[in-house]
């Protein structure tokens, strides 16, 4: 059987078919580093995360780009507060982010571009554009002609005229069409800016990832991904804009993964349920957030509550547990199974794989595939009321158990565990690194002792640690 995906483009499940065979170029939107990230932004890199890991499973050679937004209007107005510059607000956020997603067992991405080091190839895609009728220049900004390309708005599935009507767009006299959007910004006295053909400036935020995607992937890639926010203007306005400049498709599928609700709202600083993914680490794991994530389907809205997070915590430690009990049992038993079961058990694990398999063909269903480690975990539990048991049968039991969790994302044991006083000393160097103002440290330090399961609790007598 084929892995089915569902399409954003098509609105519909398709079968997965890559334009070279056994190979995939995916690409998924990264953060826009002004500012540590919240909740919401783990979402996805946690989804297309398990989607790369269950590609390279099937036995795809996946090569995997996210791009990192480290010039905007938001990081300009972030290094002003600060007083610092936006170079060294981006390298400071960006470490920020690679150590959070660490911590929920992210792989890094094969290629991490961003955009202060695309320039050239920004202003050669624009001059592209221009030079095809695509696009125009105002005093300085290079706006995206919309109304050229007729079939703006097929991926978020409206006509233009219903875009417009339902679109905040930017308000500018200079545009054409209220719908065009900027692909060169005309530099403001004090901003970060570039020289271009157009006078100085900066990058809009769209072309961005045109330009990386075509840089490293080539001009059509297999899967384009990102959250369902991201349909339209952005990946709307990637598609018309690369799509114009090399008249051929862009991405062949486009996944989204729903949104995440905060107690079942929105979340918004308004709302005070602004939640910094870093801060929850530090209060669950990282392992107990990915879980949570992978428990619904990736396309369907999610909700995040300290009541789903505990449910989530009990339904890891099951699997935990169980897998503790195989290697526990494993030094004593026998050579092999005693009761003449072990074809039984052999059909039993491989039905499993399978209908692990199956359910991440179906559109990655996580939810589905996290059912089957249940499963797992309640017959290796079962199998180990056995008197006597088989070590063969164990070391199967072992080997499904890492296979699958793997896939998923899923650490089930602590192989390289802290001693004490190793615990002690990074709690030390954390203290220090606060007293100097050192912060990036004292917060790596303390997503370190994280992700290993280790608890932080500051007390009037000083900072305690637990395991959990």
């Amino acid at each position: 059987m084929s892995i089915q995906l569902y399409n954003t483009l098509t609105r519909r499940k398709e079968p997965f078919i890559p334009i070279e065979q056994g190979k995939v170029k995916m690409y998924v939107c990264g953060p826009t580093v002004y500012n540590y990230i919240h909740i919401g932004n783990a979402r996805p890199a946690i989804v297309f995360d398990t989607v790369r890991r269950y590609l390279q499973y099937r036995g795809f050679q996946v090569t995997f780009v996210q791009n990192i937004t480290d010039v905007d209007d938001k990081l300009i107005r972030a290094a002003a507060e600060e007083g610092t510059s936006v170079p060294e607000l981006a390298e400071r956020y960006t470490a920020a982010y690679n150590e959070d997603i660490r911590a929920l067992n992210v792989l890094p991405p094969d290629v991490q571009p961003r955009v202060m080091q695309t320039i050239p190839e920004i202003i050669a895609f624009i001059s592209g554009l221009i030079e095809k009728g695509y696009a125009y220049e105002r005093d300085g900004d290079v706006y995206f002609r919309t109304d050229r390309f007729a079939e703006y708005g097929k991926l978020s599935h409206q006509p233009l005229d219903e875009l417009m009507a339902g679109a905040r767009v930017e308000v500018s006299e200079k545009k054409a069409n209220p719908l065009d959007f900027a692909l060169w910004k005309a530099a403001k006295p004090g901003e970060i800016c570039w020289d271009s053909p157009w006078g100085k400036g900066r990058p809009g935020w769209h072309i961005e990832c045109s330009a990386m995607a075509r840089k490293f992937l080539g001009e059509t890639i297999d899967i384009h991904g990102g959250g369902s926010d991201l349909v339209f203007p952005h990946h709307e306005n990637e598609i018309a804009q690369s799509e114009c400049l090399h008249n051929k498709p862009f991405a062949r599928y486009w996944m989204h993964n729903g949104m995440l609700n905060i107690n079942n709202e929105k979340m918004s600083k308004s709302l005070g349920n602004f939640l910094l993914l870093r801060e929850l680490i530090n209060t669950y794991g990282g392992q107990v957030i990915r879980f949570f994530m992978l428990s619904g389907h990736y396309r369907g809205p999610i909700n995040f509550s300290d009541e789903m997070l505990k449910q989530a915590a009990n339904g890891l430690e099951r699997i935990r547990t169980a897998y503790a009990n195989v290697l526990h049992r494993l030094p004593t038993a026998r050579p092999d199974e005693p009761n003449g079961l072990a074809e039984q058990q052999a059909a039993l694990l491989e039905r499993l794989r399978q209908e692990f398999i199956a359910a991440m063909d179906d559109d990655f269903n996580t939810a589905n595939a996290i059912t089957v480690l249940f499963e797992l975990a309640r017959e290796a539990n079962l199998y180990l009321r056995q008197q006597n048991v088989g070590r063969q049968q164990l070391e199967a039991y072992r080997r499904l158990f890492l296979e699958l969790a793997d896939v998923l994302g899923l650490v089930l044991e602590d192989a390289d565990e802290l001693l004490d006083e190793e615990v002690e000393a990074l709690i030390a160097e954390r203290a220090a690194a606060r007293k100097a103002r050192n912060f990036a440290r004292a917060d790596e330090i303390r997503n370190l002792l994280a992700a290993r399961r280790i608890i932080l609790e500051d007390t009037p007598q000083g900072v305690r640690w637990r395991r959990k």
